[in-house]
């Protein structure tokens, strides 16, 4: 009973947990002049990444390998396909150059850099496939260059200012929000998870199938609502840094300190979830290419949306 009465506290913490921090890291960014795309690659991203973290490091330490592989790939087709698809229908999301030129081939690189290093000695050893713990610092090691970047574009300012519709909170105050915001996405976020993960045990569900669904879906709820939330608002940077800035951060920050703490063992069957991966961001980036103003419009949303519920489905029909 317990279990079940923290999985609603932790539906509602997320909730919460993703207005004040929205609220919070908004309020930062109008008060240094930085650009919303940062604060939502940043300290959204890392906020709502949270959940995704201590889960996957809890289940590196347990030895729950396919838990850890599957939430970030699942994670990662969520936010695109889930999160920005719904964030779309709410309100059209415009792109900045900088996200398109920069970001999203960031992500879509990352994807492709596990996909290389999990399936290195494919035609050594195809039984013993992993994500070792040289794997795993090859990753850290790739996200540090992308935080050089991120502060570096922070430094030069943002390139199409928006300005939005927070205001100005005094900086105490602010940095309570963020704070706050955080820990109640990462209260809401493991508890939800916890829940989520019992149920699914109990209907005997594979350890695979609940990482890529019940897991991905569940700790990509704080990326949801604050992304659904921030588009509501008309904070489109940060609906879409957020989403962006989480999928980089779950490959080469999440999957790269899980592989390190412990050499995470690869099924093949997750290279179709690579792909998947591939596949999501390519169609973000024709969806932008598409749209006269660069940005996600809703129809392209309907069409994420789809695609999201049709993996889903193939996920069932796997097994």
């Amino acid at each position: 009973m317990l279990t079940y009465i923290l999985f609603a506290i932790g539906l509602v913490l997320l909730i919460k947990g993703a207005d004040w921090l929205v609220d919070g890291s908004s309020s930062i960014a109008k008060k240094y002049k930085v650009p919303d795309i940062i604060i939502g690659l940043t300290v959204v991203s890392f906020g709502t990444s949270m959940p995704e973290l201590v889960v996957n490091i809890i289940a590196s330490l347990n030895g729950n390998a396919e838990i850890a592989v599957g939430n970030v790939f699942g994670s990662n087709i969520a936010n695109i396909l889930l999160i920005l698809g719904v964030a779309a229908l709410i309100f059209p999301l415009p792109l900045q150059r900088g996200t398109v030129m920069s970001e999203i081939p960031f992500s879509l690189m990352a994807a492709l850099l596990v996909g290389f290093l999990a399936n290195a000695a494919l035609f050594d050893k195809p039984q013993g496939l992993s994500i070792s713990r040289i794997d795993g610092g090859i990753l850290l090691f790739f996200f540090v260059l992308f935080m050089l970047y991120v502060f570096k574009v922070s430094r030069e300012g943002g390139e199409e200012e928006h300005v939005e519709s927070y205001e100005e909170k005094p900086m105490l105050k602010a940095s309570g929000l963020v704070l706050l915001g955080v820990v109640a996405l990462f209260l809401g976020g493991k508890w939800t998870v916890d829940g989520a993960v019992y149920v699914a045990t109990q209907l005997g569900m594979s350890e695979s199938f609940v990482g890529l669904t019940v897991v991905a879906i569940g700790t990509s709820l704080p990326e949801l609502v604050t992304s659904a939330v921030a588009a509501k608002r008309r904070n489109t940077d940060i609906a879409v840094g957020n989403a962006v800035g989480s999928n980089i951060f779950n490959i080469l920050w999440i999957l790269g300190i899980s592989a390190v703490i412990h050499p995470l063992p690869f099924n093949t069957l997750s290279n179709f979830d690579i792909l998947m991966i591939i596949f999501a961001s390519t169609l973000l980036i024709l969806s932008v290419s598409l749209e006269r103003k660069r940005a996600v419009g809703r129809i392209s949303g309907v069409v994420f949306l789809l695609f999201y519920i049709a993996y889903i489905v193939f996920l069932l029909q796997r097994g």
